[in-house]
């Protein structure tokens, strides 16, 4: 593995999760454990004259728990649940939700979305068109900017250091954990706020990705509809959510007597340059996202102990990363355990990469594999160990984490568990 010195090692010393499983890293995970579906009939819309009326929400969402509401008003979904992530991220690693002084110059924030608060720009559009400018709110164009989860976690946290907003699609959540990393190996921040978030159940979302035909229609059995890897799969369930993780440099770490969950070994992207919905059907794009993170991590195959895949639920996107991730590792391919946190909690764009790598940390954690549910009819292209139905316990020491969006987007994530010493 790398060796890297120990004012360049970055671990995770908190998480924070907000999902269609619960509002807490705990309900997520351990809903994860016990196979549970967050998926569910649409609430904030009514889909009667859509093909998809299912969708994995976040269940009972009151942002005032968090967030003042003069202020709440004025954030979209997405930022509202990105705040409250960011709540739980920083108490889970011992902060207060505003850091500690000595610290705010040290720490920034970096927080992937795909649309980011499209809500409230979809809320001033309607308010323009009935009533003109005059109907416009003096926040509107602020407050739809994919940037907003960022800023608003800094404002609130004092974070003054680096600040982003990686917006590319599907791979948003992986790339801002990724790319939070490098801030701090490079010196530039101690501390880093990142992840990511999404907050896509509205109407718009649902009749684009209805009119690309790409999602599950089994309206009837919205639990059993999210189905990674399984023959009969029809399409993904679209979901929002929240994804916040504290990464800190060991050094840093270790002065203050954090607990540390795992270890951040290197992570990478590419691009398909294929197609803007469709993945390379030989998943080349996918084969160098993994091998450069792989390498960066300075990861052999035979390490891996645990692949999160992509996972989507679609036709394709499950044929071609088996295809992808049997090129990468070969026959070590069939012995490696891989499970789809999206069979529970859906597709939540932005924010899946991010949930996915708590549920990776848990993981390593507690040594248990979450399965990939609704698997019951294999599948001759998907032939690998997708951990069908029951969770599993490993040991686990080194995982990927696969993100693989539209617009040919990849990034992969490279975890393990923390050593007190060099890799």
């Amino acid at each position: 593995m790398q060796t890297r010195p120990d004012s360049q090692r970055v671990v995770i010393t908190g998480l924070g999760a907000m999902s269609p499983l619960g509002q807490t890293v705990t309900e997520l995970w351990e809903g994860l454990v016990a196979g549970r579906s967050g998926i569910g009939p649409i609430t904030q819309f009514d889909p009667e004259d859509m093909p998809t009326k299912i969708a994995g929400e976040v269940k009972g969402f009151d942002p005032t728990k968090w967030i003042n509401f003069k202020e709440a008003r004025r954030m979209g979904r997405a930022t509202q649940m990105a705040v409250a992530a960011a709540c739980e991220a920083l108490a889970d690693a011992g902060f207060d939700s505003v850091l500690p002084e000595d610290v705010q110059e040290e720490a920034g924030v970096y927080i992937g979305t795909a649309y980011g608060p499209f809500d409230k720009a979809d809320e001033e559009m309607q308010a323009f068109a009935k009533k003109g400018w005059r109907g416009v709110s003096p926040f509107a164009l602020s407050s739809a900017l994919t940037s907003m989860p960022a800023f608003h976690v800094s404002l609130m946290a004092q974070a003054k250091g680096p600040i982003g907003t990686p917006i590319n699609a599907c791979a948003a959540g992986t790339q801002g954990i990724v790319e939070a990393s490098e801030y701090i190996r490079r010196g530039h921040a101690q501390v880093m706020i990142c992840g990511g978030v999404e907050g896509s159940i509205h109407r718009y979302g649902i009749a684009g990705f209805c009119a690309m035909r790409a999602l599950s229609t089994r309206n009837d059995e919205p639990e059993r509809a999210s189905r990674p890897f399984d023959k009969d799969r029809d399409g993904f369930i679209l979901s929002e959510g929240a994804g916040l993780v504290v990464l800190e440099n060991l050094e840093h770490a270790r002065t203050r007597g954090a607990r540390i969950y795992a270890e951040v070994l290197g992570g990478a992207s590419s691009a398909d340059a294929y197609h803007v919905a469709a993945p390379d059907p030989k998943g080349a794009g996918a084969v160098r996202a993994m091998k450069r993170a792989l390498r960066d991590a300075g990861v052999d195959v035979t390490a891996v102990s645990y692949i999160n895949a992509h996972g989507t639920s679609t036709p394709l996107n499950d044929a071609t990363e088996t295809l992808a991730i049997k090129t990468v590792f070969g026959e070590q391919a069939y012995n490696i355990p891989i499970s789809s946190t999206k069979s529970m909690i859906g597709h939540s764009m932005g924010a899946a990469g991010a949930l996915e790598a708590i549920a990776c940390t848990k993981t390593i954690e507690t040594g248990t594999i979450h399965a990939t549910i609704n698997y019951d009819t294999p599948d001759p292209a998907c032939d690998l160990d997708y951990v069908p139905n029951t969770s599993r316990r490993a040991d686990v020491n080194v995982v990927l984490s696969n993100s693989f969006g539209l617009g040919g987007n990849n990034a992969c994530l490279v975890l393990a568990k923390y050593i007190n010493g060099n890799h």
